[in-house]
């Protein structure tokens, strides 16, 4: 049962992967009218490979919160990094074998969603 202490957490967590989305989607629009549609696709494909890994740990990693849940904070922040991780290794290895990428556009895109991630202290008062 997910404590209702985490939940303004989670909320703050959201609106950050709703930045890192937006990023991605302006980053794939601007691409595509520079390199066009392939590299669209694949800055979109990179975009993604940053933004979902984000979200499943966000809402796996904030369930819990407090001293007297200790246990539980350090255990869902554990699992939610472990599956982040795993989930952005899935999701490259289903991107190489299903589309023909640009790599530049995929790992810039990827790069730039994650850099939106670590700056987003500039743009929210966390």
């Amino acid at each position: 049962m997910n404590n209702k202490l985490s939940k303004p957490y989670q909320l703050a967590g959201l609106k950050l992967i709703g930045f890192q989305f937006t990023v991605a989607v302006f980053a794939t629009l601007i691409i595509s009218i520079i390199w066009g549609s392939s590299a669209a696709l694949s800055a979109f494909a990179g975009g993604m490979v940053a933004v979902l890994p984000n979200f499943v740990f966000v809402l796996y990693a904030f369930r819990f919160v407090g001293a007297s849940k200790m246990d539980q904070v350090y255990k869902s922040f554990k699992r939610g990094t472990s599956l982040k991780f795993m989930l952005t290794i899935v999701l490259f290895v289903l991107i190489f074998k299903t589309i023909t990428i640009v790599p530049l556009a995929l790992f810039g895109c990827f790069i730039l969603v994650n850099y939106a991630q670590w700056s987003s202290a500039i743009f929210f008062n966390h």
